[in-house]
């Protein structure tokens, strides 16, 4: 007999928060015990430090945030991955991706532990196979990894490396591949988990220190949690329909981040921020080393 999934409600992370028209890219700093998250389209990066919030604006549209480890943060936005000082509020080109498509962004990222940087692209229409999963590596080398993406998404590791998990949102599909920590390639692409048909569709994930994968459906209002053989056995409702990516932090990476969008459906949520605890524990989200 199959247990029925552990069922956790989500509430707002902390009060007076603004709302994001699109909230993506939840990144918790350990050394800064903070949260990082964008608004994509107002080009936002935000911070929350305990009930404390700050702001900088990045100057175009911005998908995702890592930390450096020289210092500041990364940002995967509109023109490629941009560095933000974030005691001057400086931003600066580390690499420019896709000039020659100025109909597309860059969309959700995540660092291994090595510190490479992963980030996808989209078009701003959804233009069907226009989009591309990169790689930028310390020494800012910049390598295509996937073409053909519609809306590249969530991307997340196993504990210890050994596979890479990936969304691109239309597939319906969490894939997994094999994947190489000493140079950073994967390999063997499949269906990890797949979405019955319907109006949800998975966005950004988290992975656990269990190896659980945690994704957000967008139009789905909640976060499910895959175990390691792909089954559900938990999930976060979210006052909101549109949660579009989810992270671990807190002192002990047990608080779990959902970041929203805007939009109809379930409560008044939409584009807030929230958090749950979970009984989970998270894995640490890893720097850029560049």
């Amino acid at each position: 007999m199959i247990a029925a999934p552990l069922e956790f409600r989500a509430s707002p992370a902390a009060p007076g928060l603004p709302s994001a028209d699109l909230g993506e890219g939840p990144c918790w700093d350990p050394d800064r015990q903070c949260l990082f998250w964008v608004d994509i389209p107002a080009g936002i990066v935000h911070q929350l430090a305990g009930d404390a919030h700050a702001a900088w604006q990045a100057g175009q549209p911005v998908g995702a945030v890592a930390v450096r480890a020289e210092g500041g943060l990364i940002l995967a936005a509109r023109d490629g991955f941009l560095a933000l000082d974030l005691d001057t509020g400086t931003v600066s080109v580390i690499a420019e991706v896709e000039a020659d498509r100025p109909g597309n962004r860059m969309n959700d990222a995540a660092c291994d532990q090595a510190g490479r940087m992963f980030a996808g692209t989209k078009a701003e229409d959804d233009t069907s196979g226009a989009g591309s999963l990169y790689r930028l590596d310390p020494d800012h080398r910049l390598t295509t990894v996937l073409t053909g993406v519609t809306v590249s998404n969530g991307i997340g590791w196993s504990p210890d490396e050994s596979l890479m998990y990936y969304v691109d949102s239309p597939t319906r599909r969490v894939d997994v591949l094999d994947y190489d920590p000493v140079t950073g390639t994967g390999g063997n692409r499949r269906p990890f988990a797949e979405l019955p048909s319907g109006e949800a569709v998975p966005d950004g994930l988290a992975v656990d220190a269990d190896g659980g994968v945690w994704v957000a459906l967008w139009d789905g209002g909640t976060v499910l949690r895959y175990d390691v053989s792909g089954r559900i056995n938990a999930l976060v409702t979210v006052p909101a329909l549109r949660p579009t990516s989810c992270a671990f932090g807190g002192i002990g990476l047990d608080v779990l981040y959902i970041t929203t969008a805007a939009g109809p459906g379930r409560g008044s949520g939409g584009g807030d921020l929230f958090a749950c605890r979970p009984g989970f524990t998270g894995l640490p989200a890893h720097p850029y080393r560049g």
